[in-house]
């Protein structure tokens, strides 16, 4: 069943099971805002049992620009399009968000970021691979992010 995020009021729905599930229901509501601010969409996830298609998007992505394979556990997802950019995002029980950002017709507008929920470590798979710059959130704390430019066709 899908979810409307609420980035009035913070929901934990869907992510419970997270160590850092404030922050990282905190970090979800920030994306929310964003989409509504910018583009006057309405954030909206999945549970990742119906949204296989959007994980192996996201994993495909992943493994083959940047071999990258997370261990840590999907919980939701989100998935996509605005004017001529798809948007996929998956939320992560150790409170990673990963989120490709692909423009349909502009190859040098295409990347993978991944923010990291205030309380968690660096994940392994991204330790000494990533530099992470931080920003003060006032949903979702100190959140640190980084990205990649997406060099293949997707």
């Amino acid at each position: 069943m899908s979810y409307i995020v609420d980035f009035k009021n913070i929901s934990t729905v869907g992510l419970d099971s997270s160590p850092v599930v404030n922050s990282l229901a905190g970090l979800r509501a920030n994306e929310a805002r964003y989409f509504m601010n910018k583009y006057k969409h309405k954030f909206t996830v999945v549970p990742v049992t119906e949204s296989n298609d959007t994980i192996n998007y996201v994993n495909q992505i992943l493994k083959k620009e940047r071999n990258i394979e997370f261990s840590a556990k999907p919980l939701e997802t989100s998935h996509f399009q605005i004017e001529n950019i798809k948007f996929a995002y998956i939320f992560y029980e150790n409170g990673l968000v990963v989120n490709v950002m692909y423009t349909v017709d502009n190859p040098k507008k295409r990347a993978v970021g991944f923010k990291l929920s205030e309380g968690m470590e660096i994940p392994k798979e991204l330790e000494g691979n990533f530099k992470f710059a931080r920003q003060k959130s006032k949903l979702a704390g100190t959140v640190r992010g980084s990205f990649f430019v997406i060099k293949g066709i997707y």
